[in-house]
Formats: C-alpha cells, sequence, structure tokens
C-alpha cells in the first residue's frame, strides 16, 4: 500500500536511505533559496535572534542596575556613560531597556504558549470529532471572540492583579479563541486527506490518528502562526504595564518607561525614543521572520 508516501507525516516513518537523505538536501536547498529571495525575513530572524541573545544576557549586557536611582543623573541626555540617557530618577536607560527585552520577550513568549496549550487541543478536538461537539466549541468561541482582545485582557488582569504573571495569563487567555479557530481549520482539512483516511482503514485509533497524522501536519501552520502572535503579546503586555496593570515599578519595562516619558516628552524625549524603537524593531522583526518562515515551511513545494 503506498499511504506512506501520501502525507508529509507518513515520510517520517519512511525508510532512511539514500532516497530520504537526497530528498532532504533538496529540501534544505529550496529553503535556502527561498530565504535568499527575501532578505528582509532573513534580517528580522537575526534582529529577534540579537533580542534573544540581549535579553538571555541582560545581567552581563547591562551596564548598570537598571532600578538604582542617582539623584545627580536627572533626564542626563545620552553620553558615552549612558548611551541612552538616563530616567526621571537618574537610571539608565539603557540598562533598563535591555531587562525590559527579557520581560517582553518572556511575556510574549509564555502568553503564546499558553493560549497554544489550550487552543490547540480544543480546536484538534472539535475538528476532528465534529458534530454537536464542534458546534458547542465554536459557539463558545464566538462569545468570546466577541470581546475585543484588549479589552479582554485589561478585564482579566484587573479582577487577577496587576503583576507580570497575572497579565502573561490575561494575554494568553485572551488570545486562546484565535488558536482554537486556526486548529479547528486546519484539522477539518487535514483529516480528510488520503493518508488519514488510509490509516483510519488500517485500523489507527483516533488517538493515534490525531498524534501521528494530524499534528505533524499542522503543526507548521502552528509555528507560523506563533511567530506572528507573539509580537501582539508583547505590544499587549506594553500596553497593559503603560496602564499600570502589568510589571509594577521600579521593575524596568519597556511599558512602564513609555508611561513614564509621557511626562518628559519635551524636556527629555530620549525617555521615550529607545522603548518605543525597541517594541517597534522587535515586533516588526518578528512579523518579518513570521513570513519568511511561512515561505520556508510552505508544503506546496515538496
Amino acid at each position: 500500500m503506498s499511504a506512506p508516501a501520501a502525507g508529509p507525516a507518513a515520510s517520517a516513518v519512511w525508510p532512511l536511505g539514500r532516497h530520504a537523505g537526497a530528498t532532504g538536501e533538496g529540501r534544505l536547498a529550496r529553503a535556502w533559496r527561498r530565504l535568499r529571495r527575501r532578505p528582509a525575513s532573513v534580517a528580522g530572524a537575526v534582529i529577534v535572534l540579537a533580542f534573544v541573545v540581549v535579553a538571555l544576557g541582560a545581567p552581563w549586557i547591562a551596564p548598570a542596575d537598571p532600578v538604582h536611582a542617582d539623584w545627580k543623573l536627572i533626564r542626563k541626555a545620552p553620553t558615552w556613560a549612558h548611551p541612552f540617557g538616563t530616567d526621571d530618577l537618574g537610571r539608565d536607560n539603557f540598562s533598563r531597556v535591555v531587562w525590559g527585552s527579557r520581560i517582553s520577550m518572556q511575556a510574549g513568549v509564555l502568553a503564546v504558549l499558553l493560549a497554544m496549550a489550550i487552543g490547540v487541543p480544543i480546536g484538534l478536538v472539535a475538528g476532528f470529532y465534529r458534530g454537536t461537539l464542534d458546534q458547542l466549541v465554536m459557539r463558545l468561541t464566538d462569545a468570546w471572540l466577541a470581546f475585543p482582545f484588549l479589552i479582554l485582557a485589561i478585564g482579566l488582569v484587573t479582577i487577577l492583579g496587576p503583576s507580570l504573571t497575572n497579565a502573561t495569563i490575561a494575554i494568553g487567555v485572551g488570545a486562546t479563541p484565535t488558536w482554537v479557530r486556526l486548529t479547528r481549520g486546519l484539522v477539518l482539512a487535514t483529516r480528510e486527506e488520503d493518508y488519514v483516511q488510509g490509516a483510519r482503514a488500517l485500523g489507527a485509533g483516533d488517538l493515534r490518528l490525531m498524534a501521528r497524522h494530524l499534528i505533524p501536519n499542522i503543526a507548521s501552520a502552528l509555528l507560523v502562526q506563533a511567530t506572528v502572535s507573539i509580537p501582539t503579546a508583547i505590544i499587549a503586555e506594553a500596553v497593559l504595564s503603560f496602564l499600570g496593570l502589568g510589571v509594577q515599578p521600579p521593575a524596568p519595562s519597556w511599558g512602564t518607561m513609555l508611561n513614564a516619558a509621557q511626562q518628559f516628552l519635551d524636556s527629555a524625549p530620549w525617555m521615550a525614543w529607545w522603548p518605543g524603537a525597541a517594541i517597534f524593531v522587535l515586533t516588526l522583526s518578528f512579523n518579518l521572520a513570521g513570513d519568511g518562515l511561512r515561505d520556508v515551511l510552505d508544503p506546496k513545494d515538496y
């Protein structure tokens, strides 16, 4: 029976040999050729990686304590000693931006992982079994989506209390309906493929079909969606922190830095330049990288 060659998931169990190796090399070559045609995506991925390195290495990269106030350095313009200037309490803006990258990356990634952990299984089950369960899940999801994402996140974090953890939970819960609908749509399309029907005919159970054939074949689309969802989560965390519902002072966060800077836009505009630029560059880079990843993982070329 030729079912193993009918879909990408089946290739995972195909005997490895000379032809399999050649196919793998061909895929890598095609992926690299696609990336070379999209230098903006490569640049975006490099910038995202740079932010990851900065976030992980914040204790060693930051030249000063991000919460240490120096009353002699209040709102000083950028200098060699303080390349991003200082804020209204004399704290080094460069150190605060560096540490803020860790908070933003943490909130963005963990919020998306939480949304995936809740939404993907629900969408998978609803799309696989359909029927009454599917209708119930989708009506609840529609009601969930009736609330604007940011308004829902603000309401949840107001109930839970202002903190980075609660803001992350609120953002993840608010983004869950998107993952339910996306996963359900992908499963509805994939479950009708020949290799899935062939596996069912050979006696594969529901759990095996979902774990072995459905999830591997929708994973690339979910990964691409994650790369374009993280920027939304980062912006949401900055908004919540700006409103005083996320990270609490004196902890460094790009949102709290913008909140403090709004009072001094005329006298010390550099207080807003750097956290605003960091948010813009990181979110744009994630979206560019996501576009490139979508092209690389496009199954139509394979």
